[in-house]
């Protein structure tokens, strides 16, 4: 009986190891990149990119994963005493939304809003260090389908994702021609 307690005890504290070095070596959705997404939003409202005075653009076709219509923005932003690109994007859906019906009633059509923040040399070289977020309208942010907070460096390694999708292009964002502040 005692071994057999002994040996329980050994595997449950083993899994619980695994367990939390796997939740270590996440490369998102830690709770550091969630205290850093906390930064990001604080700063977007002080931007107006986010609130309910936001700036407003006129919005344009989007495809998947991102909205059926899109509204973007190019900014610069001051996270931690470090100064960095900040691409905002507004999500809107459901698929056949259309222009005019975003502009009636924006709040009604909002998904998500998808945030990339150019980050201090060395975060993620690999990848432009780019920290990538998905926020959903209210501010918090959206999941995947494990439950892991969509801050960080999403999906590194994977072949989905924020990282897999844009490092396909070679400065990040899509856009044919936009420059973001701190490329300037």
């Amino acid at each position: 009986m005692r071994k057999t307690v002994f040996a329980g005890i050994i595997a449950l504290s083993t899994g619980f190891a695994a367990t939390t070095a796997m939740a270590q070596m996440a490369p998102f959705g830690s709770e550091h990149d969630q205290e850093y997404a906390a930064l990001i939003w604080e700063a977007m409202g002080a931007l107006k990119l986010v609130g309910e005075d936001m700036i407003r653009a006129f919005p344009y076709e989007g495809v998947a994963p991102h909205g059926m219509m899109l509204e973007t923005f190019y900014a610069s932003a001051t996270i931690n005493g470090h100064k960095g690109d900040l691409v905002v994007k507004r999500n809107f859906g459901p698929e056949g939304v259309s222009a005019d019906e975003v502009l009636a009633d924006p709040g009604k059509h909002l998904g998500a809003i998808t945030v990339m923040f150019r980050r201090e040399a060395g975060y993620d070289e690999d990848n432009q260090n780019w920290f990538w977020v998905k926020y959903l309208p209210d501010g918090s942010l959206d999941k995947n389908a494990k439950g892991m907070a969509l801050a960080g460096m999403v999906a590194k390694g994977a072949d989905v994702g924020c990282i897999a999708c844009h490092s396909g292009d070679e400065d990040y964002l899509f856009t044919t021609d936009a420059i973001t502040p701190m490329m300037q």
